[in-house]
C-alpha cells in the first residue's frame, strides 16, 4: 500500500503499490480556519535555520480539504482509539498543542509557541557557530582527508550531472529560462563542451536520445537538445527532473547512499528529426541563434 498526502496531482501518484490512496490536503496558501479555536498556522524552517510561522490567506479550492496535521491526527485516532494516551484530537483542533510537545522534546524549541509568534521567528541553535563547540570525543571539529577519485567513463561516453535552472526551486520549475547560463525557452537539453560535441559526431542543437549505462544496464531518455557550452571537457549537464530517469537505482554513493545524479555515464543517439530548428535561444536572441555563456 502507498498513501499520498498531496496538494495537487503529480507523477508519484502513478508509481504506487497494489493499493493506493491519495488524500488531498490544503496547500500552504489556503486558509486553515475550520477549527474549534479558530484559524491555525504552521511553522517552517528556512535555509538559514530560522523558524517562523506561515499562514494561508486564500480560499481553499474545496471546503472538504483538510490540513496535513488534521489528516495525520485523525488517522492516528482512528488507529489507536479515543482512549489512547496521546490527545490526537487536541492536536488536530489546536496546533499549539503540537508545538508544546515539540518544545518539550527538541533542544532549541523551548517556548516554541511564544517565539514563533514574534515578527522574525527565531534561530535554531548551531553549537559550532554559537559557542565553537563540537559533539565529538575531543570537543573540537575533526577534519578528514579522502583520496581524490576520477570517474572514468567507457569509450564514447561522457560524465553527466544534473542541475537546476535559475527559474527552479528543488524539483519545481516556474519557467523555461535559465539566466544563470544565458538559456531561454527550453529545458530538455544537454550542455556539452564544443570539443566533445565535435568528437561525438553530432552538431550543435541536434536532437538526441540519451542513454546512460551502469553495470551493463542501459536507461534511456528521449528527445534532448545538444547545446555547445563551456562545460568541463568530458563532462555534460542536464536539468532535473527531466534527466532523473537516467539514474540507475544501484548507482549510489558508497557511504551516504545518495543517488549518482552527478556521476552518470552517457552516450547519445540521434533522435528522429534531430536536425530540427532549436527550441531554445540565448536571452535577447532569436530562436535558432543560441550562444550560451557562462554565468557571471
Amino acid at each position: 500500500m502507498t498513501v499520498h498526502i498531496s496538494t495537487k496531482p503529480n507523477r508519484s501518484h502513478i508509481v504506487h503499490g497494489r493499493t493506493s490512496l491519495i488524500l488531498p490536503t490544503l496547500g500552504r496558501t489556503g486558509k486553515d480556519d475550520k477549527h474549534p479555536k479558530g484559524a491555525q498556522f504552521l511553522s517552517v524552517e528556512d535555509s538559514m535555520s530560522v523558524v517562523h510561522s506561515t499562514q494561508g490567506r486564500l480560499t481553499p479550492v474545496s471546503e472538504h480539504l483538510l490540513a496535513e496535521p488534521v489528516i495525520v491526527a485523525r488517522m492516528a485516532e482512528a488507529t489507536f482509539g479515543q482512549d489512547h494516551p496521546v490527545d490526537w484530537k487536541g492536536m488536530a483542533d489546536d496546533y499549539d498543542v503540537i508545538r508544546d510537545h515539540i518544545a518539550r522534546v527538541l533542544p532549541g524549541f523551548e517556548d516554541f509557541n511564544a517565539r514563533v509568534r514574534t515578527r522574525n521567528g527565531f534561530v535554531l541553535p548551531n553549537p559550532p557557530c554559537d559557542t565553537r563547540s563540537f559533539a565529538t570525543d575531543i570537543g573540537r571539529g575533526r577534519f578528514t582527508v579522502s583520496p581524490l577519485e576520477y570517474l572514468t567513463p567507457p569509450p564514447g561516453h561522457l560524465v553527466l550531472q544534473t542541475l537546476r535552472s535559475h527559474d527552479q526551486y528543488n524539483a519545481t520549475f516556474y519557467g523555461l529560462d535559465d539566466r544563470y547560463r544565458g538559456i531561454s525557452g527550453g529545458r530538455r537539453m544537454i550542455l556539452i563542451h564544443p570539443e566533445d560535441l565535435a568528437e561525438s559526431g553530432f552538431q550543435d542543437r541536434e536532437l538526441v536520445n540519451v542513454v546512460s549505462t551502469f553495470q551493463g544496464v542501459d536507461r534511456r531518455a528521449d528527445k534532448f537538445r545538444l547545446v555547445a557550452y563551456p562545460t568541463a571537457k568530458g563532462c555534460a549537464a542536464a536539468y532535473f527532473p527531466e534527466a532523473n530517469g537516467l539514474v540507475h537505482k544501484e548507482n549510489v554513493a558508497r557511504v551516504s547512499n545518495t543517488p549518482g545524479f552527478k556521476a552518470m555515464f552517457v552516450r547519445f543517439e540521434l533522435h528522429k528529426g534531430g536536425a530540427a530548428v532549436a527550441e531554445v535561444s540565448a536571452s535577447g536572441e532569436a530562436a535558432g541563434e543560441l550562444e550560451p555563456t557562462p554565468a557571471g
